[in-house]
């Protein structure tokens, strides 16, 4: 199923009106390129302007919903060169969607697969246009991936390290006082199940934030 993009109003999303006016040319171009498709199947380029259409909504939304929006997005180029292998812009779309669903995995190996993945579409891309200097840009950015997820990990971890510590250190405040009550045991248990959702969070934000970086380079090459 299509994941919803445009549901949430405003205030839903917590955009400033900036943003929120972004947003909305973004979901429509998503509509319109939704439309040109359901026209035919077999337009390339609909499908690239629906898949990076996608991808750049993925920005305004943090977790889940910007996890799905990202796998949306992938589907969408790569239905596109199933059709036209040869399509520059949707091996370089596909790259950065590869590239940010690679920063979703705390294993540093199963990223480095996406990594790998998206280098090979940022090598593609450039392969068509070879002077085309957003392309190079993206290729010099995978390759900084994964120290970037590395760096990464190695802060979640820390931050991990100092909740557990805290954790330990309330229950020995605890066993002091008395036995622990089941509402401490409960609650030591919420902050760790919300530990881990931040974690999560946080790895989600990064590949989002990937694509911000992906459409400054762009814009910085043009």
């Amino acid at each position: 199923a299509q994941p919803s993009s445009s549901s949430a109003p405003r205030k839903q999303l917590e955009l400033t009106p900036e943003d929120f006016e972004r947003y909305m040319f973004f979901e429509s171009a998503r509509k319109q390129a939704e439309k040109d498709y359901a026209k035919n199947n077999q337009d390339t380029q609909a499908l690239t302007r629906w898949g990076g259409s996608l991808l750049e909504l993925a920005h305004f939304r943090q977790g889940t919903e910007a996890i799905e929006l990202i796998e949306a997005a992938i589907l969408k180029f790569e239905e596109a060169l199933q059709i036209n292998p040869k399509k520059h812009d949707a091996l370089w779309c596909l790259g950065n969607a590869l590239t940010s669903q690679g920063f979703l995995y705390a294993d540093a190996e199963k990223a480095g697969e996406f990594f790998t993945k998206a280098a090979d579409n940022f090598r593609k891309a450039l392969a068509e246009e070879p002077n085309n200097e957003v392309y190079k840009k993206a290729l010099e950015m995978t390759a900084k991936a994964p120290a970037l997820h590395l760096e990464l990990q190695k802060q979640l971890a820390q931050q991990q390290q100092q909740q557990q510590q805290q954790a330990v250190a309330a229950g020995a405040t605890g066993a002091a006082g008395g036995a622990q009550s089941e509402a401490e045991r409960r609650k030591e248990l919420d902050e760790a199940f919300t530990y881990d959702v931040l974690g999560w969070l946080t790895l989600a934000a990064i590949a989002v934030g990937w694509i911000a970086m992906a459409r400054r380079a762009g814009a910085a090459a043009a």
